[in-house]
């Protein structure tokens, strides 16, 4: 992958959190939950689903999104594959990744279906219903030479507090510019910058209610 990799402890032995930006992977009410409700359901899925669907993603962390989408894929029925593209600046190690989502006993199947890929340190692969490509590095320089446009992103980087790198101006404009016409964005800060910033790339920018302790979320539509 990248030479930067993931520095990160266990909360309660169960909870990775990076040491870099003193923030957990996932939600500690409930990571899964999180996903679904900030993720999915603020893009609008599964009920957008088709064949060659594209989800882009800032942030891969423990690859928690990935394994949820696929299912939500999966239970709807929806034909061919799904395409997932995320930008990661600081790859998690494989048994690391595999430790965080044995957490998620619902995902399960599906984790135990991808494992050997991350054991074998694969950032692009291909099955049945999955196309899924790992872009290592800033996505401030990865982005803008990215050629695919995504359906719907997924804004998963660490706290804007903490990790303002992925927040910026710049790179929410190269956001939109990756984005297809009437795709969406969701994520789980309603911080005002990245509001405003997202608005100032072309996207109609909305607040809704947030996941666990957090009051709003943010939603996006270009």
């Amino acid at each position: 992958m990248t030479d930067q990799s993931a520095e990160l402890e266990w909360r309660d032995g169960r909870v990775p959190v990076s040491t870099r930006f003193d923030d957990p992977y996932y939600s500690l009410d409930n990571g899964l939950e999180e996903t679904r409700h900030v993720f999915l359901a603020g893009n609008a899925l599964p009920a957008r689903f088709r064949d060659g669907f594209h989800i882009a993603e800032l942030g891969f962390g423990t690859g928690l999104n990935l394994l949820t989408a696929l299912q939500a894929f999966r239970a709807a029925g929806a034909p061919g594959q799904l395409r997932f593209t995320s930008f990661e600046a600081f790859p998690m190690a494989a048994a690391d990744m595999i430790a965080a989502q044995a957490a998620f006993p619902d995902l399960a199947p599906l984790a135990a279906e991808l494992r050997s890929f991350w054991q074998s340190g694969h950032t692009g692969f291909e099955t049945r219903d999955l196309v899924f490509t790992l872009i290592p590095g800033d996505a401030r320089e990865t982005l803008p030479d990215w050629t695919g446009r995504a359906d719907a992103w997924f804004l998963d980087g660490f706290s804007p507090a903490r990790n303002p790198e992925l927040w910026g101006a710049a790179l929410m404009a190269e956001v939109a510019r990756h984005t297809a016409p009437k795709g969406t964005a969701a994520t789980y800060t309603a911080a005002g910058h990245v509001r405003r910033a997202l608005e100032a790339a072309g996207f109609t920018v909305t607040r809704a209610p947030g996941f666990g302790r957090k009051r709003h979320m943010t939603r996006a539509v270009l």
